[in-house]
């Protein structure tokens, strides 16, 4: 992340918040702290980049059908990406441990998902379509078989050593024959919805206010291509 600097001016400090369990601090194991910075005015400030995210049912569409799939998943996505020595003061964060800069490009910087898929693309630009797609730090490589998925698969690793990309193997899967795909089935059979997600869908509770709806639109928003009345449109609802 960087070391303490005190020549970094004292700038956005540093909250901690409850997450989804309410638990200020986890119960389930943790291997180190997730430092969150608010970037707001950096970001208002920052000059748009806006090369493009992979249209998902393109992508989605290319992976499926095929016979065999490896998918991997980048390790510490963006702290891969480096930030230019003048640019790593604007980075700069305030803790109880003293004042830090960014080294390497945090999640909440308004360019940090373009700039990483721009990355990418021009690591794999020769191989997206044919052999691999590539979203973000999820890779799906694939092949018609086991040795043509196992030759791509080769390709792809020889590439990540090349560009010195770092992979998470606790999260890589290699030559299966179907895998989830931002929240999508992929299989030799086509597309289908992940049912873990549609069960979870399914046991929520109807909402009743405005929030709890936007909570449901939220939950079931992805899938709404995939439904009859996809046409639909909520209509609005106030709370008095």
């Amino acid at each position: 992340m960087g070391q303490s600097n005190s020549g970094c001016p004292q700038e956005r400090g540093m909250t901690v918040v409850t997450n989804e369990k309410n638990e200020l601090i986890p119960t389930r194991t943790v291997t180190g702290w997730r430092v969150c910075i608010d970037y707001m005015k950096l970001n208002d400030a920052t000059r748009k980049d806006h090369f493009p995210l992979p249209f998902i049912d393109q992508m989605l569409e290319c992976l499926s059908g095929q016979q065999f799939y490896c998918f991997l998943d980048g390790f510490s996505g963006y702290f891969q990406i480096p930030i230019s020595a003048e640019d790593q003061e604007k980075t700069t964060f305030t803790s109880p441990y003293g004042t830090f800069a960014y080294r390497r490009m945090p999640f909440g910087l308004c360019n940090a998902p373009a700039t990483f898929q721009r990355c990418m693309v021009a690591i794999f630009h020769d191989m997206i379509k044919d052999s691999i797609e590539v979203f973000m730090d999820d890779f799906s490589v694939f092949g018609s078989s086991f040795d043509h998925c196992l030759r791509n698969l080769d390709k792809m690793l020889a590439r990540c050593v090349e560009a010195n990309l770092m992979l998470n193997w606790e999260k890589c899967h290699f030559m299966v024959k179907e895998g989830i795909v931002l929240r999508q089935k992929i299989t030799q059979a086509g597309i289908e919805v992940d049912k873990a997600k549609i069960e979870t869908i399914s046991k929520l509770p109807p909402p009743t206010n405005v929030k709890s709806i936007r909570s449901f639109l939220g939950h079931t928003g992805f899938y709404r291509r995939r439904l009859k009345s996809e046409g639909v449109t909520p209509r609005a609802r106030r709370d008095d």
